[in-house]
């Protein structure tokens, strides 16, 4: 740290503590902030990060965590070539194993860990070479602190329980740093340059959910009630009636949608599937 940066930090400090000392709230510090951004003194991304990362301190792990009907496992009793589908599938790099049900998680399994197996073409395959420690955490549990966790253990996932030691889900590093930095893109996001809609197959899209309704309709011939909603995340929350979690699905108007990516206040990504007559019908 150079000087100048070692002299802002330690103003930094005094003007927290000076406000502080005075019974400001939190609100006006945002509000201190706010006006630094109208003064061109910070910048609107800057002070997004800011509040976000202040009022980060009082979500809980149960405001983000994937919920335990939607968390993506192994089976302990399955070889490595059976869990191969689901790896590749979900394209995740972590995966809980249980034994037997979803209320024993015995480890967790990185994909990579996987490579050397298949690479050797070995049949030999030792649990107990591959498991990571699973980390077990409360719900309860903020998630300012579990990030200071995660930081100082390197661990990237952490299986959430109950009051009553029972799995309530699992929670990542991507998705405590998603609620500081926004939306973390990943290999099911759609690049800024290819638009709202990325084709997958011949009646399979990923559509970004702030896509304009109308777009929608035109772009994949669809019939979407576009005067009650202006988006098609919009549509597709009210046909949930709430804000549906990653791996949800519903279907109408001939498709079927899967959240791909969503927080706990909007859907980002969704999976569209055009259905055929008799499965519309289902």
């Amino acid at each position: 740290m150079n000087d100048s940066q070692s002299g802002f930090r330690k103003g930094l400090q005094r003007w927290f503590q000076r406000v502080l000392g005075q019974g400001y709230t939190r609100e006006d510090l945002f509000e201190i902030l706010r006006e630094a951004e109208k003064q061109g003194l910070l910048g609107q991304d800057a002070l997004d990060t800011i509040e976000r990362v202040v009022q980060v301190s009082e979500l809980q792990v149960r405001d983000i965590m994937v919920p335990r009907a939607q968390m993506i496992v192994l089976d302990k009793s399955d070889s490595p070539r059976e869990m191969l589908p689901t790896i590749i599938e979900s394209a995740h790099s972590r995966f809980p194993v249980t034994d037997g049900d979803r209320d024993k998680v015995v480890g967790v399994l990185l994909a990579k860990d996987l490579l050397r197996l298949f690479q050797d073409d070995s049949e030999t395959f030792s649990w107990r070479d591959m498991l990571r420690h699973a980390v077990v955490i409360p719900e309860s549990k903020r998630l300012n602190v579990l990030l200071s966790e995660f930081r100082a253990s390197r661990n990237h996932m952490a299986i959430v329980v109950d009051e009553y030691g029972g799995i309530a889900g699992l929670v990542t590093i991507e998705d405590v740093l998603e609620q500081i930095v926004g939306e973390i893109e990943d290999e099911h996001d759609v690049d800024e340059e290819e638009g709202m809609v990325m084709q997958r197959a011949e009646n399979e899209y990923v559509v970004k959910a702030v896509i304009d309704l109308e777009d929608f309709n035109e772009y994949l011939s669809a019939n979407l009630d576009h005067e009650e909603f202006n988006t098609l995340g919009g549509a597709v929350v009210s046909h949930f009636g709430y804000v549906p979690q990653r791996g949800e699905s519903v279907k109408f108007s001939g498709f079927a949608f899967e959240v791909l990516n969503a927080d706990s206040r909007r859907i980002h990504l969704l999976r569209v599937d055009r259905l055929s007559t008799q499965d519309a019908s289902d």
